[in-house]
């Protein structure tokens, strides 16, 4: 697909791309900084190059690239023309079953996120020492020439941080919250440290589950870089197809996408072992930002009691005790992982919808859901396992 282009300046020069081949990788990062792995060029070119991200599968890079007068890359978003809303984690289908049912085309649909990962990062990506503000904002104003160009439903940022809620509410999108659980690291030195900050209840019930999870006769490792090997990467795939087809009926990842982060970006990678009479049986796949500790994926081919809390959940703390990361974010749903230290945290999406009385209906949805997601976090607050 050729690029598109549109001048919003005298001088700037946006192009929405169908490639990240068609951008250097030096150029991308410049943009995308270091502090989330998942906006990094290896990361979404493995997307990309492996074929889980391909028109094929329902998704088609459209990414928005802002270049100033002599040709330098100064901004980016990542962007997917998606013809379905899977492996987004921020749900809109009941949105899709309305407007077609009126008669109305829902898909394709515009969307800015990371594939199938759910993580809080900025999607608004500017080269640092440029006017951030400035090229910000002609950003969005690409995204909204860009959904009208392409005339689709609408247009769907997911998982903003915080400080980009306003940037897009000043340009007619909706602001949407919702709930995930994050462990913060409050300067513990220790895993003990953590833990004595805990109800004695609670604190004697994470001790339990350790020590059961580790008396089954299971070897847990922790591998990142070079220890990460091809055999760790083929039983991994196999852990995270026996989860997807439990949960979801198919997988969003295939194979070669493991081996591709595995060459590109093993040093960013934290993989959890698990092992039984020397076979692994089980394996919490982890990626590590500037920050935060992001946990990812995670599967098991044997049932040992407590084995995915310590996989997933106690391990990640662990490591970003030692490394003094300052967050664990563990993904998507989980009311499990109140009781283990991950708080309730809210995370925000913006969404543009092309229509004007749909996007009345869809305004009027989000203000009753908001109202609900408060009342949810606050009563979830109640069930802290902190001391008070």
């Amino acid at each position: 697909m050729t690029a598109k282009e549109t001048k919003l300046t005298s001088l700037k020069k946006f192009s929405s791309i169908s490639s990240l081949k068609e951008v250097s990788e030096s150029e991308w990062d410049a943009c995308a900084g270091d502090e989330n792995p998942f906006l990094s060029y290896k990361f979404l070119s493995s997307l990309e190059d492996s074929g889980s991200v391909d028109p094929k599968t329902g998704w088609l890079p459209q990414h928005i690239t802002c270049r100033d007068d002599k040709g330098e890359l100064i901004g980016v978003v990542p962007l997917y023309l998606k013809g379905h809303s899977y492996g987004e984690y921020i749900f809109d289908w009941s949105w899709a079953d309305a407007w077609e049912r009126a008669g109305n085309k829902y898909f394709p649909k515009l969307l800015s996120a990371v594939p199938f990962t759910p993580v809080t990062c900025r999607k608004l990506l500017v080269k640092q020492g440029q006017d951030e503000a400035s090229i910000q904002h002609d950003l969005i104003q690409a995204l909204v020439s860009v959904t009208e160009k392409l005339d689709v439903s609408s247009l769907h940022v997911n998982f903003i941080l915080p400080d980009e809620i306003s940037l897009f509410e000043t340009s007619d999108f909706l602001s949407r919250t919702g709930i995930q659980y994050h462990w913060v690291n409050k300067d513990y030195e220790t895993f003990n440290d953590f833990l004595s900050k805990l109800t004695s209840r609670k604190r004697k019930n994470i001790k339990k589950e350790r020590k059961m999870a580790l008396e089954s006769g299971v070897t847990i490792t922790a591998l990142n870089g070079d220890d990460i090997k091809e055999q760790h990467w083929h039983a991994f795939y196999n852990f995270y197809l026996d989860t997807t087809e439990k949960k979801w009926g198919g997988a969003y990842l295939n194979k070669s996408f493991f081996e591709l982060i595995g060459e590109r970006m093993a040093d960013k990678i934290l993989l959890i072992m698990a092992d039984y009479n020397g076979q692994p049986v089980g394996g919490a796949l982890n990626f590590i930002g500037e920050n935060t500790l992001f946990g990812r994926n995670w599967g098991c081919t044997a049932d040992f009691k407590f084995l995915h809390f310590e996989a997933c959940y106690y391990q990640a703390i662990d490591f970003a005790i030692s490394n003094k990361l300052k967050r664990v974010e563990a993904g998507a749903q989980g009311h499990h992982k109140l009781q283990r230290g991950y708080l309730p945290t809210l995370t925000h999406s913006t969404h543009l919808i092309s229509n004007f009385s749909f996007r009345n209906a869809v305004e009027d949805f989000l203000k009753k859901e908001a109202r609900q997601v408060i009342f949810e976090k606050q009563e979830l607050a109640k069930m802290s396992p902190f001391k008070q």
